[in-house]
């Protein structure tokens, strides 16, 4: 297997492919197709304050949210792409209702979840934003194809457009980042086999919601800050998780006295950071079990999140049960 870093993503996508005697090159080539939309969305980002991009596109989402002009452009540039690849059978973004059933998709081994622009309200601002991704196996022909348990995703993975962009994904096998280089247009692989440190101290979490949160997440709050941990948070949850899985700590998102059910969507950002932290030997419950286990009943569904480092997780687990 190539680990050398400077090797090009897909160059490095083929041998790992090559390592399965039986791979027919489906889900490379679904990779490849998630690589490509994520340049014209990096490209677009970088330019967003030179064009009328940046802003409201004066709707709400199914959520009741606002949506970005640049939520709206980087919804239509994936699933244009991805419905082109021919690989997905279904497509399900969090800014739409129902899922895209591509008509040269029928035929496609895969379905596939987009978060195409996780953190969109900080793009005004020049902050870390995020696309996030994850893969399952065609099981049914309907929206229950989607109800699988996070642990069955054969893929998963996020582009962060910061200071560099940077694409971080897993297919099962340990968790690999690559930078894209804008001289020549190509990822490169710069964060070989992603280790997340066993123990950090920095935590990430909204601090605001403090008076909402069960008296368990505040007493463990209380503990770490007494431990000296820092608070780190952007409001972006590529950005948030990319920082714990290089630096550890944890990253949390509970539910509280208004969001009962958790905030953040079980499919759609959930079980694919949630794989990504496990595959580069962290750890992430929902305050009862790990995430990878649960069986969604809906295709917007939401849950507690709690993921990073194994040592700060199982402190956590102690306060709550």
């Amino acid at each position: 297997m190539y680990k050398k870093k400077g090797i090009d993503l897909a160059r490095f996508i083929l041998e790992e492919e090559r390592r399965y005697p039986h791979a027919t090159g489906t889900l490379s080539h679904a990779l490849l197709a998630i690589e490509n939309a994520g340049k014209v969305i990096s490209a677009h980002i970088n330019k967003a304050g030179l064009v009328d991009i940046l802003g409201r596109a004066e709707k709400i989402n199914i959520y009741g949210e606002d949506v970005k002009k640049l939520d709206e452009l980087a919804n239509k540039w994936l699933i244009e792409h991805l419905s082109a690849s021919g690989d997905f059978f279904a497509i399900a973004s969090e800014e739409l209702e129902e899922p895209v059933f591509p008509e040269v998709g029928k035929d496609g081994k895969y379905v596939i979840l987009l978060d195409p622009l996780d953190g969109s309200s900080n793009i005004d601002v020049n902050i870390s934003v995020g696309t996030i991704f994850s893969i399952f196996k065609k099981i049914s022909d309907d929206v229950t194809t989607f109800f699988q348990e996070g642990y069955k995703q054969v893929a998963a993975g996020y582009i962060i457009y910061g200071s560099s962009t940077m694409m971080v994904y897993t297919t099962g096998n340990g968790v690999h980042g690559f930078t894209l280089d804008p001289m020549i247009g190509t990822f490169i692989l710069s964060h070989p086999d992603i280790k997340i440190p066993s123990k950090g101290k920095i935590y990430s979490i909204n601090e605001a919601y403090y008076l909402r949160w069960d008296g368990r997440i505040r007493n463990w709050l209380d503990t770490i800050k007494q431990n000296r941990y820092s608070l780190r948070y952007v409001g972006s949850m590529v950005a948030d998780v990319h920082r714990t899985l290089l630096k550890g700590g944890v990253f949390a998102y509970p539910a509280d006295s208004k969001n009962k059910n958790g905030k953040l969507r079980l499919l759609y950002e959930a079980f694919p950071m949630s794989f990504i932290i496990e595959q580069a030997g962290g750890m992430s419950t929902n305050g009862e079990k790990s995430i990878l286990q649960i069986k969604p009943t809906e295709l917007h569904q939401r849950t507690p999140v709690f993921l990073g480092s194994p040592e700060d997780i199982k402190e956590l687990l102690n306060f709550l049960n």
